[in-house]
């Protein structure tokens, strides 16, 4: 058997241990944590909707109209009318003909990865996906080809050797630590040319980026056909919870019939897909939050510069301050968080070796103030850290 306790040890002596923290309060850039309020920079709820209170009142009306359960799964009777709703409603938002929705993101990979592929078929991943699409291929049976990280050349060439079977090319939309956005009109172009579906998780790029935040793939100016599969995420912009997969009618009936995440688990609470529904209508309607986003993200990259602070390529609300080592990005978290700042140290195997980082995230909640204040706290220990040889 193994050793948990010395596993555990050697994780603290690593640097690498994690601890949950408990909130207090709803979802929002404040945080009180063990009796003490800190300014949060570390939430995906990038647009400000967690605890909005229409899609609040919208989770209880969902709550007094279908209860608190779906009470099983989607095939058998826990399909309501409230998430067929939000499925069309979902499908309609990012002009594809079908959407689908999943439990997790993390389900919704695995599980088309599981219904489109099998032994003998390669999916070929950006090396800086997330943790999903590498296990959704994993899982799936077919070959796993990692790709450098949006270098479409390197794509090219393993496509180019790549043997009969399936093939899919697997790529976020924008890259959950470095927030970069994936270069989607080469790899549409060099998908179609080899014949192999072309897969986006856009989890972190929906609702923020593209017209009417119908996310990167929009950006991109792409369409069904061009990218067939897309996955977005409920728990992120659009302030809910759960999952999707859209595309053609083909697709999400094989998924229907053949995705194991999708048939054997229960379906979200109706009342869930209730309040989602109102949630969508705001992220279309309200593109002043998608606004703010761009002006704060602007905002702390001028002054970042300005203090010589050494930022990601990123213009999302996603900006990661690389430290290097993992000791590092802790001592910057723990640093930040005595001034009541709070900024999750992002530590292996999340990333690789040496690519330790603050992942400092916005919301449209945030103002150009409490920017100014993360500029102001940042200043004086990236300071300490160089003067004692840290960084």
């Amino acid at each position: 058997m193994k050793n948990l306790a010395r596993q555990l040890q050697d994780r603290r002596q690593q640097q690498l241990y994690r601890s949950r923290l408990v909130v207090d309060t709803p979802q929002g850039v404040n945080a009180r944590i063990d009796g003490r309020d800190y300014l949060s920079f570390c939430s995906n709820d990038y647009l400000g909707l967690a605890n909005h209170p229409d899609i609040v009142a919208a989770f209880h009306r969902g709550l007094d109209e279908f209860g608190s359960g779906s009470g099983s799964a989607h095939l058998i009777t826990g399909h309501s009318r409230a998430h067929h709703a939000l499925e069309e409603e979902l499908a309609a938002f990012l002009q594809r003909p079908r959407a689908l929705l999943f439990s997790t993101g993390y389900m919704a990979n695995l599980g088309v990865m599981s219904a489109l592929l099998g032994r003998g078929d390669r999916v070929f991943s950006d090396h800086t996906n997330h943790a999903s699409l590498l296990d959704g291929a994993r899982l799936s049976g077919a070959r796993l080809l990692r790709y450098r990280h949006s270098d479409v050349d390197d794509l090219e060439s393993r496509l180019v050797n790549a043997q009969a079977g399936e093939l899919l090319v697997a790529t976020d939309g924008v890259f959950s630590m470095d927030g970069d956005i994936a270069p989607l009109e080469k790899l549409a172009r060099i998908a179609a040319r080899h014949d192999a579906w072309l897969m986006v998780d856009d989890a972190h790029g929906l609702g923020v980026t593209g017209p009417g935040g119908r996310g990167s793939v929009a950006q991109a100016g792409l369409d069904s056909t061009q990218v067939p599969v897309l996955m977005g995420t409920l728990g992120k912009a659009v302030g809910t919870f759960g999952a999707f997969v859209a595309g053609s009618d083909e697709l999400i009936e094989t998924l229907i019939q053949e995705a194991r995440t999708y048939i054997y688990t229960t379906a979200p609470p109706p009342a869930l897909a209730t309040a989602t529904r109102v949630a969508l209508q705001l992220v279309q309607e309200e593109d002043w939050r998608r606004e703010q986003l761009q002006l704060l993200v602007k905002r702390f990259r001028r002054g970042a510069q300005q203090l010589g602070l050494a930022l990601c390529d990123s213009e999302t609300p996603i900006q990661p301050l690389i430290t290097g080592a993992a000791a590092e990005a802790l001592r910057l978290s723990r640093a930040l968080r005595e001034q009541g700042i709070l900024i999750t140290a992002i530590r292996p195997p999340t990333v690789a070796e040496g690519k330790s980082r603050l992942r400092i995230t916005f919301s449209a909640a945030h103002t150009e103030q409490q920017v100014d204040r993360l500029l102001e706290a940042l200043e004086p220990i990236m300071v300490a850290g160089l003067a004692t040889g840290g960084g």
